[in-house]
């Protein structure tokens, strides 16, 4: 299989997972806001493949989801390719340019910041675009009480989830001979376990977080 061919194959089973994932694992976290790990995947996608395919995948997925699942149409649409792409792209961008695990947590730390500052503007303004009845001055209110925590949450556990399962997923993929088993990137074979235990006390804290809320 050519290398082309092999990332396009990837590239559309990572396409296929995302939009499973948006569809299917939807969790409450506060008021009409769920939270789907589908920038998980997205994200990995841009770590092996960098920034740009990460925006293929998000666009992609995010227009299968307008025709499918979705109820907020163009609206919904263009939110989706937002969120995800200040996440995904933002990661993706900052771990091609240090493919190592430091680049990595910079990468996902600075687009939790991201993605949560972007979040917060959009939603603002285009929340009451797609929801009927719903001003932009009944919006206002909710920013702290119901779409800071959201975002925070959902970025926090994209930020961890992707951090424990890429290497994993990686491997994964090369074992199946879909990824070159030799690539550029500075090794990261040693496990960072405090790394490891931060990541997975973010995943317990959101969690709880959203027990709570």
């Amino acid at each position: 299989m050519r290398v082309e061919t092999k990332r396009l194959t990837v590239l559309a089973m990572f396409s296929a997972i995302a939009f499973v994932l948006a569809a299917f694992v939807r969790v409450p976290v506060v008021l009409f806001l769920r939270y789907d790990p589908k920038d998980v995947i997205i994200t990995i996608a841009g770590f092996i493949f960098g920034p740009l395919a990460a925006f293929s995948v998000t666009v992609v997925v995010s227009v299968i989801q307008m025709f499918t699942v979705s109820q907020t149409g163009p609206w919904g649409l263009l939110m989706n390719v937002i969120t995800s792409t200040a996440f995904c792209c933002t990661a993706a961008f900052i771990y091609k340019r240090n493919r190592s695990i430091k680049g990595a947590t910079i990468g996902l730390v600075v687009a939790f910041f991201v993605a949560t500052i972007v979040a917060m503007l959009w939603n603002y303004l285009i929340v009451p675009l797609y929801m009927p009845g719903v001003t932009r001055e009944s919006v206002t209110p909710l920013l702290l009480s119901a779409f800071l925590p959201f975002n925070l949450i959902s970025n926090g556990l994209n930020a961890a989830f992707t951090f424990i399962i890429y290497k994993h997923v990686k491997k994964a993929l090369q074992a199946a001979n879909l990824l070159p088993s030799r690539t550029n990137e500075v090794s990261t074979s040693k496990v960072n376990i405090g790394l490891i235990l931060v990541a997975i006390f973010v995943v317990v804290t959101c969690i709880l977080w959203i027990l709570v809320l």
